[in-house]
């Protein structure tokens, strides 16, 4: 970490000093115009990428794996709340800052009242609400209404596969939060800090289901720990959370991710759901960008022996996923009291006192934390950023060189008289229409390939959202092989009433649908768009060649012009086009990919549709009086009327689930990868030209200058001379710390920090 501070801080010095030299050139007289407005911006542009590149790291697991207290160890206190609830559909950003700070995110209550019209698709109780218009929160009589018709429901329509209706939990959430935060939530997004003493008020909403079902987002800032500022550390919703919609959430948090940490408690080892959820990360393609914790219950192990046996288990169970797994073995609490043992309950100091007494297992936890640590900081700093800093670097030569060959040149017109200047100018002049021309055409012809990409681009995203063959074909074909057991549900139609059991069809066949869509689709969408980013990424860099090639040639010819005129030509040629990373064109350009949870928004095209309408109730109202004309007919007929209803029901949803993916496509293919390969051809442009405007100045300033005599020449060719002596220094620390990077980069010979012995036991 000290190695990557001490290189970001160089980067940030030369930057500083090419913006100086800026600055000087353009406060000193005489001189005349120079391109400093091109220099100063690509330093400007240089420096807020250092500092905005954020690194992403994402700690997930199931609930109770120890997620939270990992993260806290990390920054060395107990500033998340351990334990929260499942319900609570947030990623928890975490940040090194300044200040001690929670930023609370609210929903509007457009999407507030949504979410709860969502959670009443198909109530059973179709006369639950009597007000007409849209359902409103914060109207007392719908508040009412909720509360009425929730308190109404059976235990059947509460409970569903042993454990609470994920519906019901949303609504009687909002509900129970509603007072204590109506003072807060606004028409619009709400953003609400609590710093310092304050901090830990947080936690409330965190930890209290009827409260943060009202967040949409939280970021934490901690003044304590040693992580970077520019690296993010989320921790995640348990991923076996009952709630197919939570892990779509994590699905859209992990998409943008440099490095995954998945948690695996001791106790439990890997379980049926660890392996699903990894299964879907591997579907995701970024499975290869994970590391494993084991987090160890010292109280779980009595002997170094068991917990040598448990873990050699889980090592074995993940490789069957990801051959050769990186599994660290170490305990999160133990950390966690050691860093902060002088806030710890009187019970908790007896239980450090303990494990420390414990010297094989802490030695052991103790050796892997080192491990773990050194590991990551070497993929989160020297790895990561040897590229970044690299691309920096080369763009800050690239103007250095700019700026010395333009001193170069302005101290060889300053030695010439203004009738010799004047003939220099009107050449170089000639040589810049050219190069005028030149962009022309490169635009031109960078706009064909675009275009030609773009094509390609939307047959992919047509191809890859096909209902027959694409992944909207697989959905469809899912839904319409969802066949309930009816048998099943003669008790709820004896017990509830038929449109009770409709009800509970509904969530059946939503529940199913969403874990098929966050299980089996999403992967495969978020697996999808990062292939489009790797095709745009690669068309670019397929032809970078053939236009370097052209900026080279028009360079060549530059300093044909130049030595022809009897002036210093430049120097050694820029090195070959290197691209902004994707992830810094889609920051800059304001990109965003459709979130993977839009894709199970297909329910609120039910709402209002034929089979409330036309279809179960009027079966109901049928029914109803079928059953009053004769009332000992038994289950038979409803159990008829209910696959009928189904039958509608499976077809509205189809539709309902056309219309949505068909949104959902066209976001992906004009929002999202259109404007992405519209960005990069951009940035493409953008580095192309640079070279020019860094190298190609316009001489007719300083003509202006010799022609007034309105400084001392000898004067200014000193300055002119400090100025590019002062390029040659910057130059010469670019091209060293090039080096150091380069050599940081390469993989330590050895950052086990575990004995021979020690990693003997634990394989």
């Amino acid at each position: 970490m000290e190695r990557y501070h001490h290189s970001k801080d160089q980067l940030l010095g030369i930057t500083r000093a090419v913006s100086s030299l800026c600055d000087e050139i353009k406060s000193t007289p005489g001189i005349g115009e120079a391109p400093t407005g091109h220099w100063k911006h690509a330093c400007e542009e240089i420096r807020e990428q250092i500092t905005a590149e954020l690194i992403r790291v994402a700690v997930i697991g199931p609930i109770k794996s120890g997620k939270s207290t990992f993260v806290n160890a990390l920054f060395r206190g107990d500033y998340l709340r351990r334990g929260a609830g499942v319900v609570t559909s947030i990623v928890t950003r975490i940040r090194r800052g300044a200040a001690l700070k929670a930023t609370l995110f609210f929903k509007p209550w457009e999407r507030i009242n949504r979410d709860i019209e969502d959670a009443m698709v198909l109530f059973p109780d179709a006369a639950w609400r009597a007000a007409d218009g849209p359902l409103d929160i914060r109207n007392d009589k719908d508040r009412s209404d909720l509360t009425r018709a929730m308190g109404a429901l059976s235990e059947d329509l509460l409970i569903t596969q042993d454990s609470r209706n994920m519906n019901s939990v949303i609504i009687s959430a909002y509900l129970d939060g509603y007072d204590r935060v109506r003072e807060i939530v606004s028409e619009d997004p709400v953003v609400r800090e609590y710093a310092g003493d304050d901090f830990e008020a947080h936690q409330a909403y965190v930890g209290d289901d009827s409260l943060a079902v009202y967040l949409s987002d939280i970021e934490l800032t901690i003044d304590a720990g040693d992580m970077d500022e520019t690296i993010e550390i989320a921790d995640c919703q348990g991923s076996d959370s009952p709630n197919p919609l939570h892990l779509a959430m994590i699905q859209d948090y992990l998409r943008m991710t440099h490095l995954i940490v998945y948690v695996i408690s001791s106790r439990t080892g890997l379980r049926q759901a660890d392996i699903k959820f990894l299964s879907t990360i591997k579907r995701m393609g970024i499975l290869g960008n994970t590391l494993f914790l084991v987090n160890v219950d010292f109280g779980e192990h009595g002997t170094m022996d068991d917990l040598v046996r448990v873990t050699r288990k889980i090592r074995e169970d993940v490789a069957l996923l990801r051959p050769d797994p990186e599994v660290y073995i170490l305990s999160s609490l133990f950390n966690l009291f050691r860093s902060d043992a002088s806030s710890l309950t009187e019970k908790d100091r007896l239980r450090l006192a303990q494990w420390q007494a414990g010297t094989d297992m802490t030695a052991f936890s103790d050796a892997e934390t080192g491990r773990f640590e050194s590991d990551i900081q070497h993929k989160l700093t020297e790895e990561r950023y040897a590229l970044l800093l690299n691309n920096h670097l080369e763009r800050l030569g690239v103007q250095a060189a700019g700026m010395a060959h333009w001193a170069r040149v302005s101290r060889d017109i300053f030695g010439k008289d203004a009738r010799e200047v004047a003939g220099i100018v009107r050449e170089i002049g000639e040589y810049q229409k050219k190069i005028l021309r030149m962009k022309s055409t490169i635009r031109s012809t960078l706009d064909g390939a675009v275009n030609k990409l773009k094509q390609t681009l939307k047959r992919d995203v047509d191809r890859f959202f096909d209902k027959h063959d694409g992944i909207l074909g697989e959905a469809l074909r899912f839904l319409k092989s969802y066949h309930p057991v009816y048998g099943e549900w003669e008790h709820h139609l004896k017990t509830a009433g038929f449109s009770s059991a409709m009800y509970l069809v509904f969530q059946d066949v939503k529940r199913n649908l969403d874990g098929f869509m966050a299980e089996s689709v999403n992967p495969e969408i978020i697996r999808f768009i990062g292939e489009e980013e790797g095709r745009i990424r690669d068309h670019f860099s397929a032809i970078a060649g053939s236009y370097d090639a052209m900026v080279g040639d028009a360079l060549v010819e530059y300093n044909q012009v130049m030595e022809g005129l009897g002036l210093s030509p430049l120097g050694k040629g820029p090195e070959p086009i290197a691209l902004p990373e994707t992830a810094a064109i889609i920051r800059s350009a304001g990109l965003k990919v459709p979130p993977a949870v839009a894709s199970m928004q297909y329910s609120a095209g039910i709402r209002g549709e034929a089979v409330m309408r036309l279809g179960v109730y009027r079966v109901i109202r049928f029914f109803r009086q079928l059953f009053r004309k004769a009332p000992d007919s038994g289950t038979g007929e409803a159990l008829q009327a209910l696959k009928g209803g189904v039958l509608r029901l499976k077809r509205e949803t189809e539709q309902s689930i056309a219309f949505n993916f068909k949104d959902y496509r066209e976001n992906i293919k004009f929002q999202y990868l259109l404007s992405l390969a519209d960005a990069v051809a951009d940035a493409f442009y953008d580095a192309l030209m640079e070279r020019f405007d860094a190298h190609v100045s316009d001489l007719a300033g300083i003509a202006t200058h010799i022609d007034a005599q309105t400084a001392d020449t000898a004067d200014i060719q000193k300055t002119l001379a400090r100025i590019e002596s002062a390029c040659g220094r910057i130059l010469e620390d670019i091209a060293r710390l090039r080096t150091e990077i380069s050599t940081a980069a390469e993989p330590a010979v050895d950052v086990t920090a575990v004995s021979a012995e020690t990693r003997g036991k634990s394989s």
